[in-house]
Formats: structure tokens, sequence, C-alpha cells
């Protein structure tokens, strides 16, 4: 799972689901998440609700990115950076 993005402590990456979605999988030391790319809900894991509300808002203020990231992964080539939350 290539790593598109850091910030205070989280590292964020992107995932194919066995259903053939799309996911964000963030990492924040033990915690881990796993979020729907489409729908940004929660599908799995758990981690501090503080970590929860960043990797959202860093999704909506990324959005254009995060799905040209997507349809790049989704292809032969590998995703793009992303900006951290600022």
């Amino acid at each position: 799972m290539p790593v598109i993005s850091k910030f205070y402590g989280i590292i964020v990456r992107l995932m194919k689901l066995p259903d053939r979605r799309t996911a964000i999988y963030a990492n924040y030391g033990e915690h881990e998440l796993v979020m729907d790319a489409s729908s940004l809900k929660v599908i799995s894991g758990s981690a501090p609700a503080r970590v929860v509300d960043m990797v959202c808002e860093w999704a909506r203020q990324h959005h254009l990115e995060l799905m040209a990231a997507l349809d790049r992964a989704a292809g032969s080539g590998s995703p793009i950076s992303i900006a951290p939350l600022q």
C-alpha cells in the first residue's frame, strides 16, 4: 500500500478491499482506521476521535486530488502524493 500523505503522526495509504472498493487506510501509532474512499465512512478499525476527524477533514480538503490518486491507482500507475492536513 503506497503512502499518499503524512501529517500529525498519521500515515495515509490507499488500499483495495476484497469487494473491489477503494479505501483510505490511516495508521496512527497502534491505531488503524479504514474508510470508504467514496463516502468517507469508517468501515473498520478504531482511532481517537480527533484522528478520525483529521483524516476526514484531510480527505474533504483534498477531494479532487484523492479522486485523481484513486483513478491512477486503479490503473497501472502508483497514486500521487497528496499534501498533508494544514
